[in-house]
């Protein structure tokens, strides 16, 4: 019986008998995320029930859907909480985990490199990307994007994971470098590893890079009219963020960019969506993403 077939059961259990599932999609869960959810949990409870599966004849359960919930319950004191059984084969867990959280952006979402690897496990069921792309209900292109975080070369992921790149977001870019230029990437990498400890290169220092690669600043300039060269003023860099050689000749913003949305609006929706609020671009594809899955729900 598939999970979609299976009855359900309401129960309140004892937090103690429900357990983690080794293999759950949500292997990062950021503490300070989970601070407004202990908070909401010492105040009124758990709204929503944690979906579990039956783990053996002792009693107890492996969550299926709520693995937040529970570390924030446990946290919050809580001695039991609302649980809905349902049957689910362990290969069918993933794919719970994973639709449950593509979508849904009032919930914190999975980190981009746990949802990136969850999805990529499925994909690699289907014969074609164009059968794992349908299976998701969206484009062979969004699978490439929504993947990308799973596919991160051994230097760059451990500059994420020291936290000398400023985001998942920033690593992809760092990748796409790569592939269009090896030597200016390492070049790039080289510099980044050099960084003293708990400095991280900015985004706008990547896309730069990668700007240059794809054209886009001497499209803009062929087309701009001739003037006379300014003054270069010396860049100012954020606390905790080293400004590289090229930083101080950014590409022309996009339009988007240029626009003046409200920093604390994309601060709002950055945690609505779990995401990082310096990927403006990765916050937008993601709202556009999230409003075709309503429209076509």
């Amino acid at each position: 019986m598939t999970f979609k077939d299976s009855s359900l059961q309401f129960q309140i259990v004892d937090i103690t008998t429900l357990k983690a599932d080794a293999k759950h999609a949500r292997q990062n869960i950021n503490e300070d995320n989970l601070k407004g959810l202990v908070n909401s949990i010492e105040k009124i409870g758990v709204i929503q029930p944690i979906v579990v599966r039956p783990a053996d004849a002792a009693g107890n359960y492996t969550v299926i859907a709520g693995e937040r919930r529970r570390q924030a319950a446990i946290i919050a004191g809580e001695k039991t909480v609302p649980v809905v059984v349902r049957a689910c084969a362990p290969d069918e867990m993933l794919k719970v985990q994973v639709f449950e959280n593509i979508g849904l952006g009032v919930r914190s979402a999975l980190e981009p490199r746990d949802m990136a690897n969850a999805i990529q496990t499925i994909s690699e069921q289907f014969a074609t990307l164009e059968e794992a792309a349908q299976y998701f209900g969206r484009a062979p292109t969004w699978l490439n994007q929504a993947t990308a975080a799973a596919n991160l070369s051994e230097k760059v992921t451990a500059l994420l994971d020291s936290g000398k790149i400023s985001s998942t977001g920033t690593a992809v870019q760092l990748e796409k470098l790569a592939k269009k230029n090896e030597a200016k990437a390492e070049s790039l990498i080289d510099q980044i590893e050099q960084m003293p400890e708990g400095e991280k290169v900015s985004k706008k220092v990547v896309d730069n890079a990668l700007s240059e690669e794809t054209g886009r600043r001497k499209k803009t300039e062929d087309a701009a009219p001739a003037a006379e060269p300014a003054a270069k003023t010396a860049p100012q860099a954020s606390a905790g963020t080293t400004v590289l050689p090229w930083e101080d000749e950014p590409a022309p913003a996009p339009a988007a960019a240029r626009s003046k949305v409200s920093p604390g609006k994309v601060k709002l929706v950055a945690e609505l969506l779990g995401m990082n609020e310096e990927d403006e671009e990765e916050i937008l594809v993601r709202l556009i993403d999230e409003f075709l899955a309503m429209r076509n729900a």
